[in-house]
């Protein structure tokens, strides 16, 4: 079942948007304020979220470009009374991914997040992972604030594994990913992968590269999957 997250003051609408969403099959967490938002953010995984703009506490644009700071790329959907050019540029500014005014038809919001929640977001800028942070616009790679040197293949196949963490992700999706059509023999994938590994262990960096037997690769943390 998909679930996603409303962060919505008005109690009225947002049972309204619960109820109607649970009969579409999908779960809905509610938080009343964004710092209430945010928490729940941090402790579940959401697919997407749906954020309005007017909130006490945190209001919804610092709600979202809090979490792009952070280097979530959970689609953002904003909700708002506010209709102007000028108040949608800033939700887009933030780091939303789509808008929505206020008053709306529920079957498209509906439509909207069934959309949205098959991908990823496309506005994050940076991805953090323990002590490891790609920046997404510049194609730096950091470790502790010190910026190593990774080849754009490197930074591509990081870039990979980071957004799939804690999952393990194939061969042949790496591949995919990082070259395309025009795939290299295999043992390329097999020295970037040892490189990646030895600047890692070399900065001390909590983030840990683990091979999957007979599958493909993982980036987690130090401690996670761990019994």
């Amino acid at each position: 079942m998909m679930n996603v997250l409303l962060v919505e003051d008005d109690i009225d609408l947002a049972t309204t948007i619960v109820d109607y969403l649970e009969i579409e099959s999908i779960d809905c967490d509610h938080a009343s304020n964004g710092l209430m938002g945010l928490n729940l953010v941090q402790r579940n995984h959401y697919q997407m979220i749906i954020l309005d703009i007017n909130m006490p506490k945190m209001d919804g644009l610092t709600l979202c470009s809090t979490l792009r700071e952070k280097g979530m790329d959970i689609p953002i959907l904003m909700l708002t009374a506010r209709d102007s050019l000028e108040n949608k540029l800033q939700g887009f500014e933030a780091g939303s991914d789509d808008y929505l005014v206020k008053p709306f038809s529920i079957k498209e919001l509906v439509a909207r997040v069934n959309v949205l929640a098959k991908r990823r977001s496309g506005e994050v800028k940076r991805l953090i992972m323990g002590g490891l942070t790609l920046d997404l616009a510049q194609h730096t790679c950091q470790i502790k604030n010190k910026i190593l040197k990774v080849s754009p293949i490197a930074f591509k196949l990081l870039e990979v594994l980071v957004r799939a963490s804690p999952q393990a992700v194939s061969r042949q999706q790496i591949m995919q990913a990082v070259w395309g059509g025009e795939q290299p023999d295999s043992n390329s994938l097999k020295v970037h992968i040892y490189h990646i590994r030895k600047q890692l262990d070399a900065e001390g960096c909590n983030v840990v590269l683990d091979t999957v037997p007979g599958f493909g690769f993982a980036l987690r943390e130090s401690g996670e999957g761990e019994s």
